[in-house]
């Protein structure tokens, strides 16, 4: 291989900042999860720059997605390894899938859940822009017996952030 050969494949390596902005996630957290074993650096620019291989910035984007989604680092490190584990590939796919079907079925649980939410505050929010007018001699105690607190969707936030 070449000088030049040598340097268009590193050329097409990622710095930590490219991690982390590619990602849209921050350097300690590429640091972290490289520290953890999630992901790897492969060249070391100097002895001091960590590289990544692209196909490390997508691991990176799914760890950092299966985080947002609500599983715990030892559930993502306990999905990566479940294949090693498994003498057989049948086992490994039969366990995987049994996995990935559980996760999927919380993650619909927690979907409908978010989007009950932000239906409610969204009916809130409506109702607070009638209540940003609000001259009430008795404020905050009027509230409790206004008509316009009797708002339809957000009865549940109306009564636990408003009424109270």
């Amino acid at each position: 291989m070449s000088g030049g050969d040598q340097r268009d494949t590193e050329d097409r390596w990622l710095t930590t900042g490219e991690m982390a902005r590619l990602s849209q996630t921050t350097l300690r957290t590429v640091r972290f999860y490289e520290s953890e074993g999630l992901i790897s650096s492969r060249v070391r620019a100097d002895g001091t720059h960590r590289k990544f291989p692209h196909a490390e910035l997508g691991k990176l984007q799914l760890i950092s997605d299966l985080r947002d989604a609500g599983l715990s680092l030892q559930e993502i490190k306990d999905l990566i390894a479940l294949k090693a584990g498994c003498p057989t590939a049948a086992r490994a796919a039969g366990d995987m899938s049994a996995n990935l079907c559980a996760r999927a079925e919380e993650l619909e649980r927690r979907i409908a859940t978010l989007q009950r939410v932000r239906s409610e505050l969204g009916s809130f929010l409506q109702m607070l822009q009638i209540c940003k007018t609000c001259t009430h001699p008795t404020f905050p105690q009027s509230c409790g017996s206004c008509e316009v607190t009797a708002q339809p969707g957000c009865e549940r936030a109306t009564h636990l952030l408003w009424k109270n």
